[in-house]
Order: C-alpha cells, then structure tokens, then sequence
C-alpha cells in the first residue's frame, strides 16, 4: 500500500518515517524527521519497528519507490504493517517539500544510477575485451542474465555490493545504527 506525495506532507507528524536507502543516499537528502535503516538492515531492525509500528503507522521511504515497496513487503513478511511513499524522495523533491540534509553532507549518486553505470561499464568493458580475448564476451552476457535476474525477482545484487563502497556509508557525524534504533524503539 502506498501513500501519495500529495498527502504524505500534510500527515507527515502521523508517521514514523523509515528511509531504507543506504547512509550515504539518506545524508544527500531525506524526509524530515526520517530515521535511516537500510534495506539490507530491515531484519535486524525489526524489534525497534515493531515497537515504532505500535505507537502509528510507519511510512517507509527510497529513492523512487521501489526499495521502499521492498521494505514494506518485508516488513509484512515479519507482521509489521507499513506504508510506501509514492515516487520516493524525488518525488518528494519535486512537489517541492524540504529535505533535511546535514551540514556539509556529500550526495552521492542515487542507487539506481550507481547500478546503471556499473553494469553499463561492465558490459561495455566485456565487449570491447572480447575482441582481444573472445571468452571475455560472457562479462556482457553475464551482466546482461544478472541485470534480468534482478527485475525477475525485484531484488539487486549488485545494489547491495554497492551499498558497501565507503562512499555509500555513513558519515562520520551520521547517528550510529544501534542509537537509531533505540530511538526507534522509544
């Protein structure tokens, strides 16, 4: 289930907002008030969720949506009932709501950007060699099976490999995960 941009804004102090993009992506800009727990953290998390989904509703954030849609199957999957922002963040953005950015925080690329540009240089990559040495085809081949693997089951492997380049992590005056959720727990 979905919340539209158009009305999250005006209900916003209703919800426990939850940004499941990495540290470095929730750094570049984030729903005010949004707690961080990344996607590949929802399960650790769950406890503090479950304590947060009791006091009102949780309304779990991405960049566009569908890491968020993600997080709330997940989180149903563990009996926590949550909500997705229609159109993530940049649709956020684009209605023109504020964003709560720290000071000084670098913005890295968001995730599917990151993706798109690692698996076009890689097919590019594996191309290009395979006129030198002819088996080095398959990278392109292979990038091409894991790029439908990932749409099959909505799931990306080469997301979560990226998520853990420094540049995709907190930063140093970032709230720790475990003090997140502690606050989360409340």
């Amino acid at each position: 289930m979905t919340t539209p941009v158009t009305v999250a804004p005006a209900r916003l102090a209703e919800f426990t907002v939850v940004d499941v993009r990495t540290p470095g992506e929730f750094a570049g800009g984030h729903v005010p008030g949004a707690y961080n727990i990344p996607l590949d953290r929802l399960d650790e998390a769950a406890s503090a969720l479950r304590a947060a989904a009791a006091r009102g509703p949780l309304l779990i954030v991405c960049a566009s949506g569908a890491r968020s849609a993600q997080g709330c199957d997940r989180l149903r999957a563990l009996g926590i009932e949550a909500l997705s922002l229609d159109g993530g963040t940049g649709a956020w953005v684009t209605a023109g709501h504020p964003v709560e950015r720290p000071a000084g925080a670098r913005t890295p690329w968001p995730m599917d950007r990151q993706v798109r540009l690692t698996a076009g240089s890689l097919v590019v990559a594996g191309f290009a060699a395979g006129f030198a040495w002819p088996p080095a085809h398959w990278l392109s081949g292979l990038v091409g099976a894991g790029l439908v693997f990932s749409a099959v089951t909505n799931t990306c492997g080469m997301a979560m490999l990226l998520a853990r380049l420094p540049h995709n992590r907190p930063g140093a005056d970032a709230v720790p995960f475990e003090e997140t959720l502690l606050r989360l727990a409340g």
